[in-house]
């Protein structure tokens, strides 16, 4: 039986998505009622994949500028990460992660396994962020990627070998949450060196 009882939803703002102020009323450790208040953004769900090449001991991941980091003292603002987006209206989170891949770096991927799926920031945002890790060829044929214009991407990519990438772990250089985990997911479930 849920005791969450919603008092008050305010709209702060709906500008790309809705940010809303939220008073509401829950249950403590000892049952008794008590009130709260939060700011949540209701994003929707997205996906992340770490494409890797086994064979040449690579990853594939993208560069691109992100602004909130920039605002807390990232210098250039500039991120090394995955390729994730949001899932689109009727996608599966497989489908998403296929799309996105073949948007931001131009491969299509094989063997795509999802890994698990993580709030991004549980405190603030709906967002349910879903985990893949997959294939790509590194010396296959594949197209443009960057990223759509549209959607004012500018996504350079970075082909990174095993070994270089964890050292970046090891040395605390990769600062995207997605990209740590999924990195962190494949050298402790392979073999990779």
């Amino acid at each position: 039986m849920n005791k969450i009882k919603i008092i008050k939803q305010q709209l702060l703002s709906d500008k790309t998505f809705p940010l809303k102020y939220i008073s509401y009323e829950k249950p403590d450790l000892e049952g008794s009622m008590h009130g709260q208040e939060n700011e949540v953004y209701f994003r929707p769900d997205a996906v992340a994949v770490l494409l890797a090449d086994p064979g040449k001991e690579v990853f594939l991941l993208t560069r691109q500028f992100r602004m909130p980091t920039y605002l807390n003292g990232n210098e250039t603002g500039y991120l090394v990460e995955t390729c994730a987006g949001l899932i689109d209206s009727g996608e599966t989170p497989e489908q998403s992660a296929k799309r996105e891949a073949k948007e931001e770096t131009g491969y299509a991927v094989t063997a795509l396994k999802k890994i698990g799926a993580v709030y991004t920031s549980a405190g603030g945002i709906t967002e349910l962020l879903h985990l893949f890790i997959a294939y790509y060829d590194s010396l296959g044929l594949h197209q443009k990627g960057g990223g759509l214009e549209a959607e004012g991407e500018d996504i350079e990519l970075v082909q990174m070998s095993f070994a270089e990438a964890k050292e970046w772990l090891c040395q605390g250089q990769i600062n995207d949450a997605k990209t740590l985990i999924l990195l962190q997911h494949y050298f402790s479930s392979t073999n990779a060196r």
